[in-house]
């Protein structure tokens, strides 16, 4: 039987920026909704963007 050593890595120390910030999330729903259309591509662009938007947080 094979066994495989844990996987390890090295994270930088300094801070890390979030994956999106909410302006840039923003951005992304508007060039998504941009692209959505009566085609396979562009309905699945306009579907992400409406899953997009439902978890992007309100802005205050």
């Amino acid at each position: 039987m094979d066994t495989f050593l844990p996987v390890t890595g090295t994270y930088p120390d300094q801070t890390r920026l979030p994956l999106l910030t909410a302006s840039e999330a923003a951005e992304l729903i508007g060039l998504l909704r941009h692209f959505s259309d009566d085609t396979t591509e562009g309905r699945a662009a306009e579907q992400l963007a409406r899953d997009l938007a439902a978890r992007v947080p309100a802005e205050e």
